[in-house]
């Protein structure tokens, strides 16, 4: 199993009498989601489709929020520091949406309760009565707490790896990380979920939304936290655990140094600060002399405003990669304006002009976003920052942008490349494996 290191988190007792007038302290690193004292900071909401949020303004969500008072004052209190809910009404809602971060929670409940924290606002590391008494055996709640309970059955994560929960009265503590749709969670210090992604319960088919809020859910029977604690995930943090994902042997395409092993248009790129990267005003094709039919490349990009490139897939070498390789993979600054009204075939992650990928999981333009793709056969799968955009049997396209056909899908060429297409787009720690031609789906 992958494990990654989490930040330590230190206990913090409240007292009964002081803890009014004590502020949670946070381990290094981290901040406090709730202040101690009152419901500052949030709202409610239930089981609803986060993604409305990220669309509204402040003023809108201002309102939405004010909407919510009554209730959450209805049904939550402080009490010694801790917040309380009594199993009712709408779920304690995080006002701040987050992407990337690490979480620190202590909850302790009830027998028959069922409650859970929602991740960017989507169901959910569950938690139960796992008891026999508890009358939830049925569904899963031997298993623990901890688990992606929403997740499909079978799925990795929906059940957790071990039962950790303490007995009731005592404090259970979390610790969960998200990075992309990937979730790990430890509760009491026992690793329950590894790396698992967790799916979008509004919507199976998406993925996750890039941000969202935290919620404490309310179901059933009182439930008591403490030491809400979040640590926002940096870029670079994020891709380092992205690209440890992929736990094979991966070679080293590029030497961060020169272009060596590469060919073609080498003339027009150049290598600043450990990237390779396209100059500006030139283009053209570089790929590695290595021969690539089944593998799995990762590497991390930068785009400037506007920017495009492309990945060059199974390239002989001559031609336009869109046409004569297998097919261009776009790389694409999806939010400039100069690029609103292409088929929707062009844009990032697509293959060019068969199949497109989905949209809003880039990073803002200057970040670094990390990538991973996986060739076999005739089957392409595109990850951005942690979120599957592309998962295509280019076999099955009959319908090509402008009725143009892709003959290199019936050729032979087996090189990976960049397409440059004039921008300054850069590369850096690119990592090939190859596939056996039978491979893992």
């Amino acid at each position: 199993m992958h494990l990654l290191h989490f930040a330590c988190a230190a206990a913090l007792l409240f007292s009964p009498i002081a803890a009014r007038d004590i502020a949670p302290q946070p381990p290094q690193g981290f901040e406090p989601l709730f202040n101690g004292k009152d419901l500052s900071g949030w709202w409610g909401m239930g089981t609803k489709d986060p993604r409305p949020l990220l669309t509204m303004d402040g003023d809108q969500r201002k309102a939405t929020y004010a909407k919510t008072i009554d209730d959450i004052q209805s049904h939550w209190r402080v009490e010694n520091g801790e917040l309380v809910n009594d199993g009712k009404g709408l779920y304690l809602t995080t006002e701040r949406l987050y992407g990337d971060f690490e979480l620190l929670v202590d909850y302790k409940t009830v027998a028959k309760a069922d409650s859970g924290i929602y991740l960017r606002g989507l169901p959910q590391v569950q938690i139960w009565d796992t008891t026999k008494a508890g009358g939830k055996w049925n569904i899963g709640a031997n298993f623990g707490s901890g688990g992606l309970w929403n997740n499909s059955p079978g799925a990795n994560g929906k059940d957790p790896l071990v039962h950790a929960d303490r007995p009731f009265g005592e404090w259970n503590s979390f610790r969960i990380r998200m990075v992309g749709d990937y979730v790990t969670v430890f509760l009491n210090d026992k690793l329950v979920v590894n790396d698992a992604r967790l799916e979008n319960y509004f919507d199976r088919g998406a993925p996750l939304p890039t941000k969202g809020p935290i919620q404490l859910q309310t179901h059933g029977g009182e439930i008591r936290w403490r030491n809400v604690f979040l640590r926002e995930i940096p870029s670079d943090e994020a891709n380092a655990y992205l690209r440890s994902l992929d736990g094979e042997r991966s070679a080293s395409l590029f030497n961060g140094k020169d272009l060596k092993g590469w060919k073609g248009a080498v003339d027009n790129y150049e290598v600043v600060d450990g990237a390779v990267r396209c100059k500006k005003g030139k283009g053209g094709v570089i790929w590695h002399e290595g021969e690539f039919e089944n593998f799995v490349v990762d590497f991390e990009f930068q785009l400037p405003p506007g920017g495009n490139n492309g990945l060059a897939i199974r390239y002989g070498g001559k031609g336009d990669p869109a046409y004569a390789g297998m097919c261009e993979l776009q790389v694409l600054d999806n939010t400039h304006p100069k690029y609103a009204k292409l088929d929707a075939r062009q844009y990032h992650g697509s293959a060019y002009g068969m199949v497109a990928a989905k949209r809003g999981m880039q990073r803002p333009v200057g970040e670094w976003n990390f990538q991973r793709v996986r060739v076999l056969g005739q089957t392409i799968q595109v990850d951005l920052n942690g979120a599957r955009i592309l998962d295509a049997d280019l076999s099955k396209v009959t319908e090509f942008m402008g009725g143009r056909p892709h003959p290199g899908l019936t050729q032979d060429g087996k090189h990976f490349g960049f397409c440059g297409h004039g921008d300054p787009v850069a590369f850096r720690n690119i990592r090939m494996r190859r596939l056996p031609d039978a491979g893992e789906r």
